[in-house]
């Protein structure tokens, strides 16, 4: 498979490169270069949009921070090409930095405000600042030199798609990296990303200032490209044609990048021809009719799906028929066609053409599936301490929200080496109490202290580093992402590798990335589900999410484990199992915290358990302890013990 893809892709360049040769008409070799200028911005967008989960409607202000960056160069400072180029991403990433910033400590609508304000004070920036910009006249270049020999419209090209093909390289090794990884799972879940050690705000921050380094590139390419620009080229209207691109082709994918780009910058040029619309129109009705049926055949698509979609494409060609111009027509098309994809096709056109075929994505570390455990411990890679002597401890804690004590000064003392059971009815307090030692939440009042250290106040991110992880009462997986790369975010922490690292391949980015996929096949092989390492983590029956969780908390290699009802959906023999993987893991010297509605479970395994009740600790002890004390009997019966 590998080496068919490579074969793909040498073809792909190849007929790339070789397009100009062929085709020598400057309108055709302009359009197609401005295709892939739009296709390296998108491949940044979509870090932004398709893997982080982020509106961003600041990405045409970037693209004219790096055009004019490249502008004012060449015309104040006469730089070189490259250094116009490098230049522009250098300085278009910081202007990102500076968005990102402010701008990502908010979401939903309020954040792409933000980035939409953003863009236009850049335009507004850019007409005002005359004596550097040249203001509403724009500034004029002409197509640069390279290494002393000035380009022409088809040799610029070559070094356009050269930039094409090198930004799709990096991107690709990015996203396909522990950086990608971290990226993706901040879209998945928030919260359990910051949970294994990723802050969700700095690698929001990281996102973004890397995909503005792509749409400064794009920008200073576009200003050689088009040889003027104006304030006017980067207004609202560009933006929101990048978003819908991105939206279009499919989000996480270059191809759906590269097709996005296509569709915006061909699409008007269709429009303004009513006889290549009627070709165009044709050829679509009866690809999306290929496909319905052939989709419909392998029962990936009903008919019903595909009634819309296909009637739409068939009236969409009748149209083209029955209309003798499109002056008058070509904008509401445009917006139908527009509308039409968004909303039939959320998962864009390439995400439709996959779940028709059933195309799957190619699986990454495939050569990992039969990788041996590390060291031949599934469960840990350092030296523990000895048992004894407290690891945690909570001295008054309250948890106050408005009039409800959620806590009301509770106390803990966890043994080093042990299992402590934490048990209690529905509502008193457990799944609070886990959320307030993880970071979560911080108390209202009191001390917690963990290794001699306090966590009150600190991120999730830093507790769960300093090693405390967690499992969650509503499992809490980065559903479109494979278990195996679950269990790689585990691992980030592992990784010292930066950008340059992962995008140039260094040793130690390779020697880290191997060691990672090894030892995280080797935590699914310790729960049982190395056959299951590429199968997405939303496909896996709710049993095995569970145990996916427990693989990726042990990702972390953590002193302390605090596990949220971890048998909860679990069959009998896949609890039995469970109770083994947690001796197991007390076994390795890890400390672990219990929540679990099986009092069989609990009173079978913890040293110590712990009762709360309306936010109170009620009683304390070993299990026979607890279950002979009459506050317990009420707590739990409603009444007391005969």
């Amino acid at each position: 498979m590998k080496r068919s893809h490579l074969l793909l892709s040498i073809v792909a360049i190849a007929a790339l490169l070789l397009f100009p040769v062929g085709i020598t008409n400057a309108y055709y070799i302009h359009l197609l270069e401005t295709i892939m200028i739009y296709a390296i911005l998108l491949f940044g967008l979509d870090i932004v949009v398709g893997y982080t989960g982020q509106v961003s409607l600041g990405h045409a202000g970037l693209f004219g921070v790096g055009a004019y960056t490249a502008g004012v160069l060449v015309t104040k400072l006469g730089a070189p090409l490259l250094v116009a180029l490098i230049a522009s991403i250098g300085v278009t990433a910081v202007f990102g930095a500076i968005l990102a910033l402010p701008a990502l400590r908010v979401t939903g609508p309020y954040l792409a405000m933000v980035t939409l304000a953003f863009g236009t004070i850049v335009q507004i920036l850019i007409n005002e600042m005359t004596f550097l910009t040249g203001g509403p006249m724009g500034i004029t270049l002409s197509k640069p030199p390279l290494f002393g020999h000035k380009l022409d419209e088809r040799e610029f090209y070559w070094v356009v798609a050269v930039m094409l093909v090198l930004s799709l390289i990096v991107v690709h090794r990015i996203l396909r990296s522990h950086l990608g990884r971290a990226f993706e799972a901040l879209r998945g879940s928030p919260v359990a990303s910051d949970c294994m050690g990723v802050s969700v705000y700095r690698y929001k921050v990281y996102a973004f200032v890397i995909s503005a380094g792509f749409a400064g590139l794009a920008g200073s390419l576009y200003a050689y490209s088009e040889q003027y620009i104006s304030p006017n080229s980067y207004n609202f209207e560009l933006t929101v044609l990048f978003l819908l691109a991105v939206i279009m082709g499919g989000r996480k994918s270059r191809i759906g990048s590269m097709l996005g780009a296509a569709i915006i910058v061909l699409l008007p040029k269709l429009l303004d021809d009513v006889e290549m619309f009627r070709y165009v129109s044709v050829g679509l009705a009866v690809l999306v009719a290929v496909v319905a049926v052939i989709g419909i055949q392998r029962g990936r698509l009903t008919a019903k799906q595909m009634a819309i979609p296909v009637v739409g494409s068939i009236a969409l060609a009748a149209l083209s028929f029955w209309l003798k111009t499109m002056t008058d027509w070509r904008l509401s098309i445009f917006g139908v066609i527009m509308l039409f994809v968004v909303y039939y096709l959320q998962d864009g056109i390439v995400g439709f053409v996959r779940n028709a075929l059933n195309i799957k994505r190619q699986k990454p570390d495939a050569q990992a599936a039969n990788a041996p455990l590390v060291g031949g411990d599934a469960v840990s890679n350092a030296a523990r301490t000895d048992t004894g002597g407290e690891i945690l401890t909570a001295k008054g804690v309250l948890m106050q929200f408005g009039g409800l004590k959620a806590l009301n000064n509770v106390d803990l003392s966890i043994k080093r080496g042990t299992i402590h059971g934490l048990i209690g009815p529905n509502g008193s307090g457990k799944s609070t109490m886990m959320n307030v030692l993880t970071g979560i939440y911080v108390p209202t009042a009191g001390a917690i202290s963990f290794a001699g250290n306090s966590v009150v106040g600190r991120t999730s991110s830093d507790i769960a580093l300093s090693g405390i992880a967690r499992t969650f009462q509503n499992v809490q997986l980065f559903g479109e992402m494979t278990a195996l790369q679950n269990v790689q975010v585990g691992l980030h922490h592992t990784f010292d590798s930066n950008l340059l690292d992962v995008a140039v391949h260094t040793p130690r980015y390779l020697r880290e990335s191997k060691a990672a996929t090894d030892r995280a096949m080797g935590l699914l092989q310790f729960v049982g589900l190395a056959d299951l390492a590429f199968e997405e983590a939303r496909n896996l029956p709710y049993g095995k999410q569970r145990l996916l969780e427990i693989a990726r908390a042990l990702a972390l290699d953590p002193q302390l484990l605090l596990l949220d009802e971890p048998a909860a959906g679990l069959t009998a023999p896949d609890i039995k199992e469970l109770i083994s993987f947690i001796r197991k893991i007390r076994d390795h010297g890890i400390t672990v915290i219990l929540i679990e509605h099986h009092m069989d479970v609990v009173m079978s395994m913890c040293d110590t358990v712990s009762v709360l009740d309306f936010g109170q600790k009620i009683a304390e002890g070993n299990a026979a302890q607890v279950q002979a004390d009459e506050k317990v009997i009420e707590a739990y019966l409603g009444g007391t013990a005969a």
